[in-house]
């Protein structure tokens, strides 16, 4: 698993590459919750070199939202590839949270 961190016109741009499991949680957490003391954060988690995400994925994903959005800022998903897309949909996190195609889009929404 590969971490990157950006920043877009104040937007936290996370893009993972690889799988996002059990083993691998830890350290996407920590980089998906919004730092510290950050009024309004907003995060865009650009998951289009993730080939795979089980159950944990999802339920960092769902605390990360959370995090966001009791801080007043939020948590957007981009070019979520259509494995990784499928598991999003079938435990229904895609209607929890923002989903778009592109980082491009998901910044601009």
């Amino acid at each position: 698993m590969t971490v990157s961190r950006s920043t877009v016109d104040g937007v936290r741009v996370i893009a993972l590459r690889g799988e996002l499991d059990q083993a691998t949680h830890d350290c996407v957490g920590e980089a998906l919750n919004p730092p510290a003391g950050d009024p309004s954060p907003r995060t865009v988690a650009d998951l289009s070199g993730l080939t795979f995400m089980d159950s944990s994925g999802i339920n960092l994903l769902i605390a990360a939202h959370r995090a966001a959005v009791e801080a007043q800022g939020w948590l957007r998903v981009a070019g979520t590839q259509p494995p990784v897309l499928r598991v999003m949909q079938l435990v229904g996190i895609d209607t929890l949270i923002p989903c778009r195609p592109t980082v491009r889009e998901a910044l601009e929404d």
